[in-house]
């Protein structure tokens, strides 16, 4: 856009990407004032099974965002789940939002529900609590819990610091259990809690600015959000 000429700054066309701006100077594309951008907003969505989260899949199966209200802003997903998990997933309509909750730094705990194929002693899982090393990458410690055994599957109750891809499932699978249900309880202090599958619901503004610690102004473009007091964030 820059290269066509169709951007410029204070009135004067630039050539080139490396320049600094501030709130006072008045950028314009295609003759149009670029706004400020949009308060930081975000989102708890039930993710069902059978969607991938990227905006595209080479592969043609559908997404998660065929799936979102027409009414939704753009939306980025904070980590992912893949196709056969499901559970909670936050959305965000803000990059640094998101950058933020993916840091590692962040550690905040994710908890997941798992149901493995086969019969469950204490002593298998030992490894997972202990941390392991996976086709040559570490995984940290997890917690552990065995719920129950249900005839020929067992549940347990899974929570872990990082989001590498596909974590818990290679995790068993390196223990030699079986993945066939995966569901996403919470993430940080934010819980699926009742939302129903493909249920979407904005979190208030002031639960985001207190748990993020953002500086977040009012936007007045912005639908007022259709929430309610929820069990899903624990102080």
């Amino acid at each position: 856009m820059i290269a066509r000429g169709r951007v410029s700054v204070n009135g004067k066309k630039i050539d080139s990407p490396a320049l600094n701006v501030t709130t006072s100077d008045k950028v314009v594309v295609d003759g149009k004032p670029v706004g400020a951008p949009d308060a930081p907003r975000l989102w708890l969505y039930h993710k069902p099974v059978g969607l991938v989260t990227t905006t595209k899949d080479e592969q043609g199966r559908p997404t998660i965002y065929d799936k979102l209200p027409e009414d939704m802003p753009r939306v980025m997903s904070v980590g992912r789940l893949d196709l056969n998990s499901e559970g909670l997933l936050l959305l965000t309509n803000d990059g640094g939002v998101k950058r933020k909750l993916e840091l590692p730094s962040t550690g905040w705990l994710r908890k997941y529900r798992v149901r493995v194929k086969g019969h469950v002693r204490e002593d298998i899982l030992e490894p997972l609590r202990k941390g392991l090393v996976v086709d040559g990458e570490r995984f940290q410690p997890m917690t552990v819990t065995l719920d129950r055994q249900q005839g020929a599957n067992a549940w347990l109750t899974i929570g872990l610091r990082e989001g590498k891809n596909r974590e818990v499932r290679r995790a068993l699978a390196d223990i030699g259990l079986t993945v066939n249900r995966l569901i996403r309880l919470s993430y940080g202090p934010f819980q699926l809690a009742d939302l129903k599958p493909g249920a979407v619901e904005e979190l208030r503004r002031k639960v985001v600015r207190d748990q993020l610690g953002l500086e977040m102004a009012e936007d007045p473009k912005a639908a007022p959000a259709r929430t309610r007091k929820r069990r899903q964030v624990r102080r």
